[in-house]
């Protein structure tokens, strides 16, 4: 019944592990594309691009900035719950330890 329970703590510390890691390359990623996005638009209006150009980037922008946005926010509540993962499985092997001990 121990082994049991030991995989199952095991396979609630990678799950928490994994997810939050995962949350983590998906924030880099998503703060990323949004510092690029607002570096090429802060070019754009200073100028160096054509009227043309910046009329279609200024429609596209919003929309990728925006979804880059909620992909921050999802991969930040995704790292809370991934959290949580881990200290729910800490405090099971507390318990466990307080049991046997």
């Amino acid at each position: 019944m121990s082994d049991v329970s030991g995989v199952t703590l095991n396979s609630a510390f990678f799950a928490g592990q994994s997810g939050l890691q995962r949350a983590s390359d998906g924030m880099t990623q998503a703060a990323s594309n949004i510092a690029q996005q607002t570096a090429g638009r802060q070019q754009e209006l200073g100028g160096t691009s054509q009227s043309g150009s910046l009329a279609n980037s200024s429609q596209k922008a919003p929309a990728n900035i925006t979804s880059d946005l909620i992909s921050l926010n999802v991969n930040s509540l995704n790292a809370q719950a991934s959290a949580k993962v881990l200290d729910v499985a800490n405090d099971t092997l507390g318990t466990i330890i307080d049991t046997l001990a």
